[in-house]
């Protein structure tokens, strides 16, 4: 299984950014997926996780109302809208795939696999 991230780069404070999640190498029925970030010198924190269907999305208190997590299950792939950003969400974003709910996901940092991160800067 391979998770491909892709969209980082660097933005002033106040814009967006969306980055990409492509999973590979297996069906994925029933898998949430979401986002996690790393910090420079932080431990690894959840963003943003949704459900296979769709119906059911879970954030961070940090990420409501600024992102935007969805899904192509035709594609396999997961994205993370961000608007708003602040030189806080400086910080790898990776993304993870896991037979859990997103509330799992993102209350225990549940997930059966990860991808490698995407680097978001965000310059004040």
């Amino acid at each position: 299984v391979q998770l491909q991230a892709s969209g980082g780069g660097l933005v002033q404070a106040g814009g967006s950014l969306r980055l990409s999640c492509t999973a590979s190498g297996r069906t994925f029925n029933t898998y949430s997926m979401g986002w996690f970030r790393r910090a420079p010198v932080k431990e690894r924190e959840f963003v943003a996780a949704i459900s296979w269907s769709g119906g059911s999305t879970y954030y961070a208190d940090y990420a409501k109302g600024r992102f935007t997590v969805s899904r192509d299950n035709a594609k396999n792939t997961v994205y993370l809208q961000m608007n708003s950003l602040k030189p806080e969400d400086t910080a790898a974003y990776f993304c993870a795939v896991g037979r859990t709910t997103p509330q799992t996901m993102g209350r225990f940092g549940r997930s059966d696999y990860w991808g490698q991160g995407t680097l978001v800067t965000v310059s004040s």
